[in-house]
C-alpha cells in the first residue's frame, strides 16, 4: 500500500453544538435508501460563524456522565447509571452510588442512553475517498500477495467519511485493503486524531484472504481478440480453482518455512512479506477469509484447519447452509451486505435481512459490518437494525456491532463494551443506535468529547440558510 500524503479535504462546523443529529437510514427493502433529517430542532448559524473541524486533544480532567440508562452490552444495563472517564479509559462504572473524583467535570444525561461505540468490522474509511477519483483511493495494491501490505499507514485523516461516519455512532474501524490473493492486514482505527499515527489502535489485526470462487465462469479471451483472429496474441490459460488453492497453500508453507528458519536461528535474508505472516501463522491473529458460496466456505474451514490458523469468514452469504459445521467448528463469520438484494431468482425477498436471526438460531457467532464502502459505513446501525427487524435479538443485533466485532478482531481489551479499563468510546443517544429514529447526542472516543458536525450537516445548514435568505427577501 502506498504511504501517500493525505489529501486535505476538511470539513466545516459551528461554534455551537449541534444538538440534533441528522439521521441517514436504510429504509428495509433492496437497499432503498433514505435520508432522515432532524431539522426541527437544529438551530442553523449563519456562514460566518463556521470554521474548520480541529480533532479534539486529550482528555485533560475526569468526567462523569450521571443519570442515563448504561447499555454495558456484557454486563448488562444499568439504570440512573454513572460513568467515569479518565484519561482516556473508563475508571467506574455502576449506579448512582459511585463516586465523583476531585475536579471533574459532571454531566448531567438525565433520561438519555449510552452504549459503546460501534465497531465496523470491514471498512475503507481514511483509505477510500471518491470512487470515480483513482488517486484518492488506496485500498488495492498490485501483485496477488501482500500480507505485508498495512493500511494504517494511508489513513487520511482529514477525509470526510469519518466525520459522516462518526455521526452514525460508528467510532472504530478496521481499515481493510483489497485485491489479489492475499491483500495485507486489516488496521484497527479510532476515527479521531490529527494523523494515522494518533487514530492506531493496532495496526496488524487480521489477514486477508480472498478464497477463489470454484464455481467462477473461466475467462474465454484476454484483450486483442481470440488467439488466431485479427489482432490476436497468445493467451495465458486461466487457473484453474485447484492451482488457485495450491498457491494458498504454498504460499503459507513458504512463509512458515521463513518462520522455523528464524525461529532456529537460521541466516535468512529478510522476507517483509514472510515476515508478515508470522502473527497469523502463530495464532496471534485471525485469517479473515472472504467466502460467499457453499463450497468457498466449506474449502476455507478444511484449509484453515489443515493450517492451524484462527478462521473468521467474511461475506457469508450462504452461512446458514453450512451453519451446524461452523457451529461445530467454533469459525465466526463476518456478515456483509445483510440489506441487498437477493443474489439467486428463487430466494426469498428477505435472504440477506434474516441470515443473522437464522444464523443466532443456529448457533454460529457473528458480527456484522456494512459492504467495506466508505461512502456507506454511516450505515452500519441499520445494517444490523434491518436484522432486528426479521427476527434478531435486539441484544444480539448489539453484539453484532459492538463486542463480537471486538472479540472477532482481537481489540476487546479496548472497546466493544462499557467496562472498567477498556477505553471510553461510547455514544450517548435518545435511544438504541441501531433505530434510525434515534438520536446520538454525543460520542466520547478515548474519553475526548467528539465535534459531532459532519459535511452533511454543513450542508445542510448551508442551504437551510440559503432558503431563510429566499424568505427575507420575499417578505421584504
Amino acid at each position: 500500500m502506498r504511504n501517500t500524503t493525505p489529501t486535505e479535504t476538511p470539513t466545516m462546523h459551528s461554534t455551537a453544538r449541534v444538538a440534533t443529529r441528522i439521521r441517514q437510514g436504510a429504509v428495509v427493502g433492496l437497499t432503498s435508501v433514505t435520508m432522515a433529517l432532524g431539522a426541527t430542532a437544529l438551530l442553523v448559524p449563519t456562514v460566518a460563524d463556521a470554521q474548520v473541524v480541529i480533532p479534539t486533544a486529550a482528555q485533560s480532567q475526569p468526567v462523569v456522565l450521571r443519570g442515563a440508562t448504561i447499555h454495558t452490552v456484557t454486563k448488562g444495563t444499568i439504570t440512573n447509571g454513572v460513568i467515569v472517564m479518565d484519561r482516556g479509559k473508563i475508571t467506574a462504572i455502576g449506579g448512582a452510588d459511585v463516586a465523583v473524583p476531585r475536579g471533574a467535570k459532571v454531566v448531567d444525561v438525565t433520561g438519555k442512553h449510552i452504549y459503546p461505540g460501534l465497531v465496523d468490522a470491514y471498512s475503507t474509511v481514511g483509505i477510500s475517498e471518491i470512487g470515480s477519483v483513482d488517486m484518492s483511493n488506496d485500498i488495492n495494491e498490485a501483485g496477488d500477495f501482500n500480507p505485508n501490505v498495512r493500511p494504517e499507514v494511508a489513513v487520511n485523516a482529514e477525509s470526510r467519511h469519518i466525520g459522516t461516519t462518526r455521526s452514525a455512532g460508528v467510532l472504530v474501524a478496521f481499515a481493510t485493503p483489497g485485491g489479489g490473493v492475499i491483500s495485507g492486514l486489516s488496521s484497527a482505527i479510532s476515527l479521531e486524531g490529527w494523523t494515522w499515527e494518533e487514530m492506531s489502535m493496532k495496526g496488524a489485526a487480521a489477514l486477508n484472504v480472498n478464497w477463489p470462487d470454484p464455481n467462477a465462469r473461466p475467462r474465454r479471451f484476454g484483450g486483442g481478440g481470440p488467439p488466431g483472429g485479427p489482432g490476436g496474441r497468445p493467451q495465458t490459460p486461466p487457473k484453474t480453482y485447484a492451482e488457485q488453492v495450491e498457491e494458498i497453500r504454498n504460499f503459507f508453507a513458504e512463509s512458515r518455512a521463513y518462520r522455523d528458519a528464524l525461529k532456529s536461528g537460521q541466516n535468512v535474508r529478510t522476507d517483509t512479506r514472510y515476515a508478515a505472516m508470522i502473527p497469523a501463522l502463530n495464532g496471534e491473529i485471525p485469517v479473515v477469509v472472504a467466502a460467499e458460496g457453499v463450497a468457498q466456505i466449506n474449502d476455507a474451514v478444511s484449509w484453515a484447519k489443515q493450517e492451524g490458523v484462527k478462521l473468521v469468514i467474511r461475506g457469508g452469504r450462504d452461512a446458514i447452509h453450512v451453519a451446524d459445521r461452523l457451529k461445530a467448528e467454533q469459525v465466526p463469520v463476518i456478515l456483509t451486505a445483510t440489506m441487498s438484494a437477493p443474489p439467486r431468482s428463487d430466494d426469498g425477498y428477505d435472504g440477506a435481512y434474516s441470515t443473522p436471526a437464522a444464523l443466532f438460531k443456529a448457533g454460529v457467532r457473528f458480527a456484522i459490518a456494512g459492504e467495506g464502502n466508505a461512502l456507506y459505513s454511516y450505515r452500519l446501525p441499520w445494517d444490523a437494525g434491518v436484522a432486528v427487524a426479521f427476527g434478531l435479538p435486539e441484544e444480539e443485533a448489539l453484539k453484532a456491532v459492538t463486542i463480537n466485532a471486538a472479540e472477532f478482531m482481537g481489540v476487546a481489551d479496548k472497546v466493544g463494551s462499557l467496562e472498567v479499563g477498556k477505553e471510553a468510546t461510547l455514544l450517548i443517544t435518545t435511544g438504541t443506535p441501531l433505530d434510525m429514529t434515534s438520536n446520538i447526542i454525543q460520542s466520547y472516543i478515548q474519553g475526548r468529547e467528539i465535534d459531532m458536525n459532519d459535511i452533511q450537516k454543513q450542508f445542510f445548514k448551508k442551504y437551510m440558510e440559503k432558503i431563510n435568505q429566499q424568505k427575507k427577501k420575499i417578505a421584504s
